[in-house]
């Protein structure tokens, strides 16, 4: 979710929970109100029931049980309520309500006190007698006897319980006429002009912020060729920046943005210029030194060939094999800076074509076979139960990825003793890339320490130097950087596992080719 709707959202909701509070605010004052209105109503209704009959206790010793009636006509006229007589401990003497009270029944007496009190109340919830589960509004005056004492105490109270009305039509109209006043119109309408508001000056604030996000998003999708190939010095393609000029913080973001990318596109540029002098300086130097070392190749083996069969020239043929031993060397190396140049190109374009990996092992170990067989060594394919039913398939340039493989028996070869064991498998599961045909050469040979791995494929990294000589590509560090070009080339996963002293395993991993899934019917 982009960050302009997240604070549109939160200012939306911010402005309807702010609605909704200040509804919820009224419904609760109404409610106050009504309390407050029965409260006062019921006080006042006590007040001039104990001014007009000051001896309601001594009433009620005199009509006993008619008391009861006398007190249901004082509150014919006043509906949900009930009058009740109580002792100065809350036990309720005589009542109107209709439910048969158990003799002794008391009421909280802290209610009637708080009630009866002199310091005004907003309103008090008591018991009802009749239901002693609910708290309703209560009003409470002290009585007392009649008598010429000016200090008697309280002999008792009058207890009115004021019941809620249910919510009829009569309080639904007088809430919806509080709900209608204009008060309450304002500020609804006050909210949502604050809503609306926010949200215009938030669009209006991150507007040049999203066009920072689109400016560089496409940077990150086009990349900097397209930039690279203006004239380094000029200004550059437009990129639909904000306005730099501006002295806010998006203005001067938008500054830094424009000068780092304008200095990335010059540096890409000059970086893009020295890359092709680079390959374009390897491969003629490859192509012209190919002429001097195939003529000295063909000069030193007609030596060797003429000396042959002369027992005196013993010496000069052994210094005549070393020279072209080195020249062979020279070559090969001549040969792998070419080859890595050309892969370097960004024109370059693999020929691929999908087949079974270990088809191409086989014919890998066919050619190794009787070099290995020399050194006493067992170059083997590994055994794959599945063989038949998962064939390791993929889209590789067979070329490219056969030398890979070479590379890497060649490797092994060099650092792997007599009986030594080199095994070669491919095979396909669902790794961390998701579908992946695996390819894997291990041996059993002298290992690698494990402060060269992670420079292993480096060029001209050279590891293991001091185990054998440095005879061809291997040898000079450009085999292993060939190996890691092609597989980039395939889009494809290097891994290196290896101890010193118990050999180690090269893992290819490849995308698995489109044949894959229909032909193992998955």
């Amino acid at each position: 979710m982009k960050v302009r709707i997240k604070i549109a959202l939160t200012i939306f909701l911010t402005g309807l929970f702010t609605a909704l509070g200040v509804v919820i605010a009224i419904v609760l004052a109404y409610e106050r109100f009504e309390h407050e209105s029965a409260y006062y109503r019921a006080d006042a209704f006590l007040k001039r029931v104990v001014l007009q009959h000051n001896d309601l206790l001594g009433m009620r010793a005199r009509f006993g049980e008619d008391f009861n009636d006398f007190l249901a006509n004082l509150v014919l006229y006043e509906p949900d309520t009930q009058l009740y007589l109580l002792d100065t401990q809350g036990t309720v003497l005589s009542s109107t309500g209709k439910a048969q009270l158990a003799p002794g029944f008391k009421v909280r007496i802290g209610p009637v006190l708080e009630a009866a009190g002199d310091t005004p109340m907003p309103y008090v919830l008591g018991d009802d007698p009749e239901h002693m589960d609910k708290r309703v509004i209560i009003a409470a005056r002290p009585l007392r006897h009649a008598s010429i004492q000016p200090d008697r105490p309280v002999d008792g109270y009058l207890y009115l319980v004021s019941r809620p009305r249910t919510f009829g039509e009569g309080r639904m109209a007088a809430l919806r006429s509080t709900l209608s006043q204009p008060a309450l119109l304002m500020v609804l309408a006050v909210v949502a002009f604050a809503t609306l508001l926010a949200t215009w000056a938030t669009a209006t604030i991150t507007r040049p912020l999203s066009r920072l996000t689109q400016s560089v998003g496409r940077v990150t999708q086009e990349g900097l060729d397209d930039m690279a190939s203006t004239d380094p010095d000029g200004p550059g393609p437009s990129l639909d920046l904000p306005d730099a000029r501006s002295h806010d913080e998006f203005g001067q973001l938008a500054g830094g943005i424009d000068a780092m990318l304008q200095t990335l596109r010059r540096q890409w540029s000059t970086l893009r210029r020295l890359d092709h002098f680079r390959r374009e300086g390897v491969s003629n130097l490859s192509h012209d030194l190919r002429s001097p070392l195939t003529a000295t190749t063909a000069c030193l083996e007609t030596l060797d060939a003429r000396w042959s069969g002369d027992a005196t020239r013993e010496e000069d043929r052994r210094l005549v094999a070393v020279a072209l031993r080195n020249t062979h060397n020279a070559a090969r190396l001549v040969q792998s800076l070419g080859d890595l140049a050309r892969l370097d190109e960004p024109a370059f374009k693999l020929n691929a074509e999908v087949l079974d990996l270990g088809e191409l092992l086989d014919d890998v170990v066919m050619r190794f076979a009787e070099r290995a067989r020399l050194q006493g060594i067992r170059l083997q394919m590994a055994v794959r139960p599945d063989a038949a039913q998962r064939p390791a398939l993929a889209a590789v340039d067979i070329e490219l990825f056969e030398r890979a493989v070479a590379n890497l028996v060649d490797n092994a070869l060099k650092f792997s003793g007599s009986g030594s064991v080199i095994q070669l498998s491919a095979d396909r599961h669902t790794g961390a890339h998701g579908e992946v045909v695996t390819v894997r050469v291990s041996d059993n040979g002298s290992g690698i320490p494990a402060q060269d791995i992670p420079h292993l494929f480096d060029r001209f990294y050279q590891s293991r130097s001091s185990v054998a000589p440095a005879t061809g590509e291997g040898g000079k560090g450009l085999g292993l950087a060939i190996v890691k070009r092609i597989v980039d080339l395939h889009g494809g996963w290097l891994h290196v596992s290896s101890e010193p002293g118990h050999g180690t395993a090269v893992t290819l991993e490849l995308p698995a080719g489109p044949g894959l899934q229909k032909t193992c019917g998955t």
